[in-house]
């Protein structure tokens, strides 16, 4: 059977907020899978602010998406032919297949995943790479303990989420930020959170002053910017501060550094990046976990799922800057 593989690829590199004409859309056969290889039908795709920094030609944690290729995006799908003795026509499997609708693989970095046991959003964002961000960044180098003050922010997304309801597994107090009643209402209502700072309409310092009376213990950063700023003047003694990412200053052509860093100094505090892909040997270990809880009811799953197939690829990542999603922003491509 021929099959026509619709595909967005970069065009160009953006310059502040990606244009529509930074994308091209392709139409090319899928292809056919070699000895060794199988082909997967994507179903969905996620939907991820680190998209924005793959653009970018710079040096970074991973090489940046060049101009002519299929954009990259982690994805769950269905395999449909298979010359691949891991890999079964039939199995839902998870992996880097880019904005496309098929992709031919040879199963490196591929994991199968179970339909039955979970939605398959949800294995790209609770039991996917989004929960794994969030196990690794708040225990690993967060190491919050019971009772302590965690406070993180894009509170209400894919990563922010998870990171709240772990903290409060973990026995501490757990204040959210995020934008929007909506979400401010979620956090504390869905995921249990504490208490919920809403920047649009709050002052952030006075808020954590009320909330954080004793001091931020733990902070999750995932927006940068003024939020960080306002966060580094509340900072305990001994504070971790996790960077995870910036999503306000991702499409600044002038992008604001930390000018109360000093308060690290001050409250002898650290502040360390987090990338995911530096766990990769115990990805087991965080999906067996994540999965425990979610298994005992203590960790909810949002997805925040938008039909449209790739063309809609473009505007589905601009919600993110928009911040128009709650929870994980998953992208549909076929049933």
């Amino acid at each position: 059977m021929s099959r026509i593989n619709h595909q967005v690829r970069l065009a160009a590199r953006p310059v502040g907020e990606p244009r529509p004409t930074d994308w091209e859309h392709v139409e090319e056969p899928a292809g056919e899978p070699g000895d060794g290889e199988f082909l997967v039908q994507v179903l969905c795709l996620s939907i991820d602010p680190a998209m924005r920094g793959w653009m970018n030609a710079g040096r970074s944690y991973i090489r940046p998406v060049e101009i002519g290729e299929v954009m990259r995006a982690g994805a769950v799908g269905r395999v449909i032919a298979s010359r691949h003795s891991g890999f079964a026509v039939g199995d839902h499997v998870s992996g880097s297949f880019g904005v496309q609708e098929y992709c031919v693989s040879d199963g490196r970095d591929v994991t199968k995943v179970d339909p039955e046991a979970a939605p398959l959003p949800t294995y790209l964002g609770t039991l996917g790479m989004s929960g794994l961000t969030a196990y690794f960044g708040l225990i690993d180098i967060g190491r919050p303990e019971p009772g302590q003050t965690v406070v993180v922010s894009g509170a209400a997304g894919a990563v922010g989420s998870v990171v709240g309801q772990i903290a409060k597994i973990l026995g501490c107090r757990v204040i959210g930020i995020a934008g929007g009643e909506s979400k401010c209402r979620l956090m504390v209502d869905e995921f249990g959170f504490d208490a919920a700072i809403d920047y649009q309409k709050e002052d952030i310092r006075k808020a954590l002053r009320e909330h954080a009376p004793d001091g931020v213990d733990v902070y999750f950063d995932n927006v940068g910017g003024e939020v960080l700023d306002a966060v580094l003047l509340r900072l305990a003694r001994g504070a971790r501060i996790v960077v995870c990412g910036a999503i306000s200053q991702y499409n600044s052509t002038t992008p604001q550094g930390p000018g109360n860093y000093l308060s690290l100094l001050v409250n002898r505090a650290s502040m360390t990046g987090m990338v995911v892909f530096d766990y990769a040997d115990r990805y087991a270990e965080g999906i067996a976990q994540l999965a425990a809880w979610r298994a005992e009811g203590r960790l909810k799953s949002l997805e925040d799922v938008v039909s449209g197939g790739v063309a809609a690829f473009p505007d589905t990542l601009m919600r993110l800057f928009r911040g128009e999603n709650h929870g994980k922003l998953v992208l549909k491509i076929a049933d």
